[in-house]
């Protein structure tokens, strides 16, 4: 099999400084396809001479710099529509042809992506396992006979397994983050109503949410980005409120942990003692940490298949079941048709209790910004849920289902392997619109257990975890403010250059020695530098005291390298350069313009 796709980053940085081109990049994706394992990932994909002329048009037409996902393959979930092609829901009766291109899939195509097919799902987005399709039940990428987790299953498996850089796939109980968790990769699961579900086949229509897989927080952030907006064809979106743009700092936030009595792990020991580790990491990065009794969220989820919303899963399929229920797998023809039970007293009934619940959980958020709880209890093998596919399915949605119901945003880290080789994540989860705030600390969080994965191999051995900072001008070695690093235990990791797309400013300060600012400029900027910074290994828990310290209008954010990692680095607000600071960009760095302005005096 050809090797994997790169990241976005990675394809990136190959775009502009590699010689790769979208044309040759279509010729990996269509190699890949022809030798594909994992499973039966795909039920269709865009036809080899069409992806290879939307490639061919992205070559000869647009600059790299000028799309933010310039040449990127993405996959779609097949419940969601796309102009020309089948949408089957996972089930071949109900197949029509999409019209149009929803808002969501049209964004991303705008933005210069590349898509390449429609991945397999539990047939109506109904199911947490990804074995209720009939085209096949995808296996997890760790082999084993694991299940993949559903709904998303091929969107998370087609990522995973490296066939595509990023995948759409849709979150109503869980199907953004259970597949995330069981095959090793990032699953944002954003605020309700920030990407369009028009043109979505609707599972419970006032819960549903696309969701994004990805291999790296940062890559599922960009196409958040790309992708979100509001549409006229969706009753249902909500623009970002302008407040909510700029996210805190992992150190100033206070994270909640579930009480020792509300988690259950379903006799998995294995994964019990992952999320104790994962917990400890955050520990070192999160300001404050709280301890958050889950009953309200757990009794919120049981409202999703045991309360009423299983009749709003119907209400958009009971036509179509009455008239085909042959055409339904029995598992999910007895999920829908529960929804029978219910009347429109129960849905007042279950709305008036889910307010109550809510209430309780937004004054928790009051005490709380961040709560974390493991992404699964525990993980299963596809043999496994044939014996029971109802009962282990809501095992699986145990710490998932009351997302949407609570209004929350969401995002799945992996959080490495149990002792028994089955993999670990855990998810962060916030307010309404904290999505950023979420991708900061989810990850600060993976950058820690990558560069010192020991530092959660074990709950009673932690070692010391370490994340890097990108520094830029007085915190330079031999600079006037480096040993507020060194004092904390930092230790130089090498030079390395930002990617070309940041202006670096003097500030004026009262002492006359200027203060850098580096400011990171928009794709289409001509004028963006690369700029020459330091690489510094600091202990995770002194990120939020040498925060602490950083003077306004500098902050520390993500800083992208040339070679396409993001890395923590110190950043400047824009604002402050809008009033005659002095633009040093093409000196290349801090120490080049200081050398030639000594050599001017």
């Amino acid at each position: 099999m050809p090797e994997r796709i790169g990241s976005i980053s990675e394809l990136r940085s190959a775009y502009r400084h590699g010689g790769l081109t979208p044309t040759d990049l279509a010729e990996h994706v269509l190699s890949g396809l022809s030798g594909a394992d994992g499973g039966p990932v795909w039920i269709s994909t865009v036809p080899a001479g069409q992806l290879r002329a939307r490639a061919e048009r992205l070559t000869a037409t647009a600059d790299p710099a000028s799309l933010p996902l310039y040449g990127i393959p993405f996959a779609v979930k097949d419940n969601i529509d796309v102009a020309g092609m089948i949408t089957t829901a996972g089930c071949p009766d109900f197949g029509y042809v999409a019209a149009e291109d929803p808002p969501v899939v049209r964004r991303l195509l705008d933005a210069g992506a590349l898509l390449v097919g429609k991945t397999n799902l539990d047939q109506f987005a109904t199911g947490l396992t990804g074995a209720r399709s009939p085209y096949g039940s995808c296996e997890s990428v760790f082999g084993g006979g694991l299940i993949s987790g559903g709904s998303s299953s091929g969107s998370a498996v087609a990522v995973a397994a490296g066939q595509v850089s990023f995948a759409l796939g849709t979150d109503t109980a869980g199907s953004g983050r259970v597949p995330a968790a069981l095959n090793g990769i990032v699953g944002l699961k954003p605020t309700r109503g920030l990407l369009s579900t028009g043109g979505v086949v609707p599972a419970c229509r006032s819960l549903d949410c696309v969701s994004v897989f990805a291999t790296d927080v940062a890559d599922a952030v960009d196409v958040l980005h790309a992708a979100r907006g509001v549409s006229a064809i969706d009753p249902w979106g909500r623009p970002l409120p302008a407040e909510r743009v700029v996210a805190r700092m992992p150190g100033t936030l206070r994270l909640g942990v579930p009480r020792t009595e509300d988690l259950e792990f379903f006799g998995d020991a294995g994964q019990a003692v992952r999320f104790a580790a994962g917990v400890q990491a955050l520990r070192g990065l999160a300001g404050q940490v709280g301890s958050v009794p889950l009953q309200s969220f757990l009794e919120a989820g049981e409202l999703l298949y045991q309360g009423p919303w299983v009749a709003e899963r119907l209400a958009g399929l009971d036509g179509f079941l009455r008239e085909h229920p042959e055409a339904v797998l029995a598992v999910t023809r007895s999920v829908l048709e529960t929804g029978r039970r219910y009347d429109a007293i129960d849905v007042f009934r279950g709305r008036h209790r889910l307010r109550e619940l809510r209430a309780r959980v937004d004054q928790l958020w009051s005490e709380v910004d961040v709560l974390v709880v493991p992404t699964v209890g525990t993980t299963f093998t596809l043999d496994e849920i044939a014996e029971d596919p109802i009962g282990r399915n809501t095992m699986l949605g145990r710490y998932t289902q009351f997302a949407n119901l609570l209004d929350l945003a969401a995002v799945t880290v992996p959080n490495g392997f149990t002792a028994a080789g089955r993999p670990a994540s855990l998810t962060l989860l916030g307010p309404a619109f904290s999505d950023t705030t979420l991708a900061q600390l989810a990850a600060a969080f993976t950058a820690a257990t990558r560069a010192a994965p020991e530092a959660v191999a074990t709950v009673s051995t932690p070692g010391p975890a370490q994340v890097l900072i990108a520094v830029v001008g007085r915190h330079l070695a031999g600079e006037s403010r480096n040993a507020e690093l060194t004092e904390r235990g930092a230790t130089l990791a090498g030079a390395a250059r930002t990617a070309p797309r940041y202006r670096l400013y003097r500030l004026e300060t009262a002492d006359g020695e200027g203060l850098p600012g580096l400011v990171r400029v928009a794709h289409t900027d001509p004028d963006g530098h690369p700029i020459e910074v330091e690489l510094w290994r600091l202990p995770v828990t002194a990120v939020g005291e040498l925060l602490a310290g950083v003077p306004a209008p500098l902050s520390l954010g993500w800083v992208r390298l040339d070679d396409g990692r993001d890395v923590l680095g110190f950043l400047c607000e824009a604002y402050a350069v809008d009033s005659g600071a002095e633009d040093i960009s093409a000196a290349g760095g801090w120490r080049a313009y200081r050398r030639a302005a000594a050599h001017r005096s």
